[in-house]
């Protein structure tokens, strides 16, 4: 392994991408620290210290995915999940809008152009999500478990000029981080965007594991540090699980020259949806609480009884019911996300126009059939899988009372497994291009 790394220090194109990498990576986390305009950063740390890095439901994720930053109220506030966000309803949009479909089949060009406007829609929604945690924060609710007085107080002025600032200096911060994530994937190594969100959620790892430890002991920290490792082993193992179809080429002559004739594969992972079906499971499962909490009474009155309703069964994650319909929520979504993006019909289709076919099924419909047969069967279990991983912090809240950011579970260890196994794949080949030879033996 030392003999590896060795290797990988001592190739001067791999050293100089591996260079460029730490340092993006390095200002990233260095903007995640320097707090916006007009805001009162004092404050801000003692209602953080107040709250134990508490938010409401709203921002729980959010906060997770920019490494901490969006309750810093710094430039870098909303991280990487506007671009997310926008990935992923410019991939939903292929199926209502056919303009879409057909710049996704363009290749490269078209490729380009639904980049250009996820950047778009990119920055469109940094404007939006701006204003909304600025007025969060100017309202005092974003620190919802928090006793401190200075709580109402985070910023310095709340004039039309500062808080139009803020969202400038916001949506710049997220378009700069969009740049950051390109340029590491262009000169860099792996997906800049992905290394970018391994970066925030590795970097919030430590202090959930340190407040873990204060609060409920170091037996209970021994205690899941050991779940942890075993945690990350079965997501290992299973995201790395998968169905390979056999796929026969026929022999066919092109002029003088034969082509086909090989064999290869299909194959479908038993987690296709990667980690979409946990962000949308969650995303929509807050919707009930944020109406709640643009209904409460004014003071001196009770409140209505479904909102006492929402607040006792469907805001803190503890209770059965609210996990029963995550993990609803979740495979409902699976089997959604994998239904848009892989398509059976379009597969068979290819095969069948370059000659290929799976041994003992016609071309055609009926292989069709037969891989949305396969697709159905594998998704269940790997609904099943993402449920349980996603319920993990929220198990772990209800019986310990640790942070709904329990480290080893959720979108944050799907993600950190996911993106470190293909950074570590895509190290491994060029290791294998320039040595013979790949990180391991």
């Amino acid at each position: 392994m030392f003999n590896a790394i060795g290797r990988i220090f001592r190739t001067p194109d791999l050293r100089r991408k591996i260079g460029f990498t730490l340092g993006i990576v390095a200002l990233f986390r260095l903007g995640s620290f320097i707090p916006a305009p007009f805001v009162d950063f004092s404050n801000v740390q003692a209602c953080l210290v107040s709250a134990q890095g508490t938010a409401s439901g709203l921002y729980e994720l959010v906060n997770v995915f920019s490494g901490g930053a969006l309750l810093q109220l710094s430039i870098f506030a909303l991280g990487i999940m506007p671009y997310i966000t926008a990935s992923i309803i410019v991939q939903l949009l292929r199926v209502v809008i056919p303009h879409f479909e057909t710049l996704y089949k363009e290749g490269q060009a078209g490729q380009a152009r639904l980049t250009q406007y996820t950047r778009y829609l990119t920055i469109a929604l940094g404007v939006l999500q701006s204003t909304t945690l600025i007025t969060v924060a100017r309202s005092g609710a974003l620190f919802s478990g928090a006793s401190a007085p200075e709580c109402t107080q985070l910023l310095t002025n709340d004039a039309w000029y500062a808080i139009l600032l803020m969202v400038i200096t916001m949506t710049a911060g997220t378009g700069l981080i969009m740049w950051m994530g390109e340029l590491i994937t262009e000169r860099g190594i792996g997906n800049g965007m992905s290394l970018l969100i391994f970066t925030s959620i590795a970097a919030t790892f430590p202090g959930s594991l340190w407040a873990i430890g204060i609060t409920q002991g170091w037996d209970v920290f021994a205690i899941v540090l050991a779940i942890g490792i075993l945690v990350v082993v079965a997501v290992v193992f299973v995201e790395q699980s998968q169905r390979r179809i056999p796929v026969q080429y026929a022999k066919r002559m092109v002029g003088r020259r034969t082509y086909g004739g090989n064999n290869t594969y299909i194959p479908i992972k038993v987690n296709m949806a990667g980690v979409v079906p946990v962000i949308f499971a969650s995303s929509l499962l807050y919707l009930p609480a944020l109406i709640a909490q643009f209904n409460q009474p004014a003071a001196g009155e009770e409140p209505q009884a479904w909102v006492v309703w929402i607040q006792n069964y469907l805001t803190q994650g503890d209770h059965p019911l609210y996990m029963l319909l995550y993990l609803a929520l979740i495979v409902g979504f699976t089997y959604f996300y994998v239904a848009i993006t892989f398509n059976p019909d379009e597969v068979a289709e290819n095969m069948k126009k370059y000659g290929g076919f799976i041994p003992g099924i016609r071309a055609g419909r009926p292989t069709a059939e037969y891989l949305d047969y396969v697709l159905t069967r594998i998704t269940f279990p790997g609904s099943l899988y993402l449920g349980a991983v996603a319920l993990i912090p929220l198990i772990a809240f209800a019986l310990v009372g640790a942070n709904q950011n329990f480290p080893f579970g959720g979108a944050s260890i799907l993600i950190i497994v996911g993106v470190g196994l293909e950074t570590v794949k895509q190290i491994d080949a060029q290791l294998q291009q320039r040595h013979y030879e790949g990180l391991l033996r």
